[in-house]
């Protein structure tokens, strides 16, 4: 677009539907050469209360992390490879097999991150935030957490985040990479985060030790 007109680009946003999720049945070559990447969305995932229901597995981008906050990289990065192994082992799993404990570890692991992974209707979430979870989930604080109780888990770190480390919220945000120093702390807010979260607490409430 023309500079004195703001600048920008040009966006083309084309909404498909498949037959039978089938994706290859209907993929033309102009339609990929035109877009950075598809996002695919599951009607089994929706099915299953997973929202937003997006197939991490069959979803690509061409344009990847070199979008993203270099903070957001740094957490996500490897995110969508572990995940997508995840899926694999608990479709693994439904047969009855026999699990060691690294692959059960994994898959419950995997679980939790999808409970984060949705989001309600209307309520974006800051990047910080976002950071300060996906941080807490994809290094285990989060392991020991009941999957009933991880709406309120994540909740928590969210405020834990929000209120003890400003500063490196608004680094984030400004696009500075996220130092070790910074990760720990952010790490070190997550875990005490669940030490203050009632065994007993509900997906609706929040409430420190010794509080009613």
């Amino acid at each position: 677009m023309r500079p004195e007109h703001g600048g920008g680009s040009l966006s083309a946003l084309p909404i498909i539907e498949t037959e039978a999720q089938n994706l290859s049945a209907y993929i033309p070559t102009n339609l990929i050469s035109i877009t950075d990447g598809q996002i695919v969305l599951s009607p089994e995932l929706a099915r299953k209360g997973i929202l937003p229901a997006v197939d991490v597995g069959e979803s690509v981008s061409r344009v990847g992390g070199k979008t993203q906050l270099p903070a957001y990289r740094a957490i996500a990065a490897e995110l969508r490879l572990a995940y997508s192994q995840f899926e694999e082992l608990e479709n693994f799993a439904r047969f009855g097999t026999r699990l060691d404990e690294a692959t059960r570890q994994t898959i419950e692991r995997g679980r939790r991150v999808r409970e984060v992974l949705k989001q309600r209707q209307y309520q974006p979430l800051p990047v910080a935030e976002q950071i300060a979870v996906l941080l807490a989930v994809t290094e285990g604080v989060f392991d020991s957490i009941p999957l009933e109780q991880m709406a309120v888990a994540e909740q928590a770190v969210r405020a834990q985040a929000v209120t003890h480390c400003p500063g490196i919220g608004a680094r984030i945000t400004s696009g500075s990479p996220l130092s070790d120093a910074e990760r720990d702390t952010l790490l070190a807010a997550a875990r005490a985060a669940m030490v203050n979260l009632r065994p007993d607490a509900d997906t609706q409430s929040l409430l420190p030790l010794g509080k009613s």
